[in-house]
């Protein structure tokens, strides 16, 4: 197994001394192509003709080439040599997780790499200037504001995204059912507990509290389980305030309140079967949702 890290600082760096013209073509090259079969699997183009891009998508949340100042450099500099150990120890801690358990994980080859953020960016702001994505195995990104709050949950994320990674090398996403959604958060934030403390869980779980998971969110989840596409699904993932950024109609739910759901239902289901959180990343949604009928009530 190797990982392949990229460490954008020096990417970024080179960006600021490129002509503004030349820019985005750098951070194609050299941050995303090393992900071109993740963009691939996911039908995002690199093709500029093509209205939503990879650069579109890049521009939700990130700090875009043709922007980058020299003041920048100060938050660039955050992505030194110690933030890069603590990505890799990590990763390589979340990976040894599973495979010292004999997890024999199919995928060798890790893409991973750190996106400066866009303090401007809603999306961003909302989940506390940080965010990760691990769906496809083989491939993580983790997006920043670089800052002290941000940097010491790296680990954490890092270890959330990882469980996604090794969860879908043995689970079929399918078509983005709400049940796997809620499901996979909650397996990966539990997680990422597990591996790095309660105390650095993230916002999308410590923002609700527990009158409003069990008398707003857990009724309204469980009356539209049965939703089986992601993008009917993802409003009740991420809750009115992102869904409204996203162009679409209101559920009634907070922020964040399937990851919120999640992260309680798996801690329930782990209490109530004695299993390890590693077993429980890779039993299927259905195979978690018939022991935990009484969560809901």
């Amino acid at each position: 197994m190797q990982l392949h890290l990229i460490e954008s600082d020096k990417i970024y760096k080179e960006i600021l001394e490129t002509p503004i013209e030349k820019r985005d073509e750098v951070f194609k090259q050299k941050l995303l192509v090393p992900f071109i079969n993740k963009f691939k699997i996911q039908n995002i183009s690199f093709d500029e003709n093509i209205s939503f891009n990879v650069m579109t998508l890049m521009s939700f949340m990130h700090k875009m080439p043709k922007d980058l100042k020299e003041e920048d450099i100060s938050s660039i500099n955050r992505f030194d040599n110690k933030f890069w150990k603590n990505i890799s120890d990590a990763f390589h801690h979340s990976i040894e997780t599973f495979t010292s358990r004999g997890v024999k994980l199919p995928v060798k080859d890790y893409y991973l790499t750190a996106l400066l953020g866009n303090p401007s960016s809603p999306m961003l702001s909302i989940n506390e200037n940080y965010s990760g994505d691990g769906g496809i195995p083989g491939y993580i990104f983790l997006s920043l504001v670089p800052n002290n709050y941000t940097i010491n949950r790296i680990a954490s994320a890092v270890a959330h995204e990882c469980n996604h990674n090794i969860r879908y090398q043995f689970i079929e996403w399918g078509k983005g059912p709400l049940k796997e959604m809620i499901v996979s958060e909650g397996l990966a934030e539990n997680f990422a507990e597990k591996m790095y403390e309660k105390e650095n869980i993230g916002p999308w779980v410590t923002k609700n509290d527990l009158d409003t998971l069990n008398q707003v969110i857990k009724p309204i989840i469980k009356e539209n389980l049965f939703i089986d596409n992601m993008q009917e699904a993802m409003p009740y993932l991420y809750g009115d305030e992102i869904t409204k950024m996203q162009g679409g109609k209101s559920v009634g739910l907070p922020y964040a309140s399937g990851y919120t759901c999640g992260y309680y239902l798996i801690k329930y289901y782990l209490q109530k079967t004695g299993l390890s959180i590693e077993e429980a990343t890779l039993k299927t949604a259905d195979e978690i949702l018939t022991e935990v009928d009484d969560f809901w009530s």
